[in-house]
């Protein structure tokens, strides 16, 4: 099972390491290996999050986010979106910012956070709004009662979570922004996209469940068959339309847990090529801990695991959204994030041995508990 799942992620690791000794001796192959773990800890709630919305994928739309996506992941937002940032602030076409990179990499660098408010702008406002959809929907589960009882209450006003995320942008753009205006820009942009990719693939999912009443597959009524949302789509292995804005909301997920990694690694090294290798490395062990957690029914067993990823979504828009102004460090970061799924999966287990318990003693069946996400 184990080398199944991570027997890609093994083999990147490798060659990697191995690309990275041939480019730049002994100090490639040690900043490869750190920006590697660097992205490893910034990202594990990213790997919950996606495991939740890949269970709810066909199979064919999981090979896709496994294999098309990955190259996405790697490629396109390790290398290539850097240098499309560079390329775009100092007016350079991506040869010329590529060029920049390895020969004048402190500029690069000085272009890169430059361009890092809006960067940060558009993803922290992403997660913000997938954080706030998940607080303020009302579940059965509750991981932190109460906190999220009163949030599920007030939750049911409708459009919550654009009126607080874009209060919380404008709060940050005129507190933190040296230029308000084009941090709000990007930051609407961030709301936009989440808004856009979560309603089509609502709308996909409705038209999809809708022709499945038609054919008559099933007697349950929608809404016990479906379940909850996580994401843009309620609707379990998720085909055609539905199962590509699935696919493209994942996508965006992944590059806005991303931003803050592939700015991080600056402070590490200004090298594109050493950036890509390790953080590719890194991603390739977030997708193949994806596909673990799929596999294995994690999230259905540990419930509480997805309130702590969310929790820690939250927290990694905050400090996305403060770093506009002020410096927050790599380690707090990840930190925060691994610190709240830890104490979530804790908790799963102090819940699943109390369930146990009485249901052993009794001699009857052992509850069966579903994520309400």
């Amino acid at each position: 099972m184990i080398l199944r799942t991570f027997g890609w992620a093994f083999g990147i690791t490798v060659l990697g390491l191995l690309v990275a000794a041939l480019y730049d001796g002994g100090t490639g192959l040690a900043l490869v290996a750190v920006l590697a773990v660097l992205e490893i800890s910034l990202s594990f709630d990213n790997a919950v999050v996606n495991a939740k919305v890949l269970d709810r994928m066909s199979p064919f739309w999981q090979k896709i986010f496994l294999t098309v996506g990955i190259a996405i992941a790697v490629f396109g937002m390790r290398l290539v979106f850097p240098l499309l940032i560079v390329g775009i602030t100092a007016k350079l076409n991506p040869v010329e910012a590529f060029d920049l990179a390895l020969n004048d990499p402190h500029r690069y660098h000085h272009l890169m956070n430059d361009a890092y408010p809006m960067i940060a702008a558009f993803g922290g406002m992403f997660l913000l709004m997938l954080f706030l959809d998940f607080v303020f929907e009302e579940r059965a589960d509750k991981w932190l009662p109460w906190l999220e009882a009163p949030l599920q209450r007030i939750g049911k006003l409708d459009q919550l979570s654009v009126v607080v995320a874009g209060g919380a942008l404008a709060f940050t753009a005129g507190l933190f922004a040296d230029e308000p205006g084009q941090v709000m820009i990007a930051g609407v942009l961030g709301m936009v996209t989440y808004i856009l990719v979560n309603g089509l693939g609502e709308l996909f999912s409705e038209a999809t469940e809708d022709e499945d009443d038609e054919d008559g597959e099933g007697d349950e009524p929608a809404a016990e068959r479906a379940p909850a949302r996580s994401g843009p789509s309620s609707l379990a292995l998720a085909t055609g339309k539905a199962g590509f804005f699935l696919f493209l909301y994942l996508e965006v997920l992944d590059a806005s847990f991303s931003f803050d990694g592939v700015i991080g690694a600056f402070a590490i090294s200004t090298d594109p090529i050493i950036i890509a290798l390790g953080l590719g490395i890194g991603a390739m062990y977030i997708r193949s801990l994806t596909v673990f957690l799929v596999r294995k029914g994690t999230l259905h067993e540990y419930v509480y695991l997805e309130h702590g990823a969310h929790w820690a979504i939250g927290a990694l828009a905050v400090c996305m959204l403060v770093s506009i102004g002020r410096h927050v460090p790599e380690w707090l970061t990840g930190g925060v994030g691994a610190g709240l799924i830890i104490a979530a999966f804790i908790s799963s287990v102090v819940r699943n041995r109390a369930d146990d318990g009485p249901s052993a003693a009794a001699g009857g069946d052992k509850p069966l508990h579903s994520s309400k996400v």
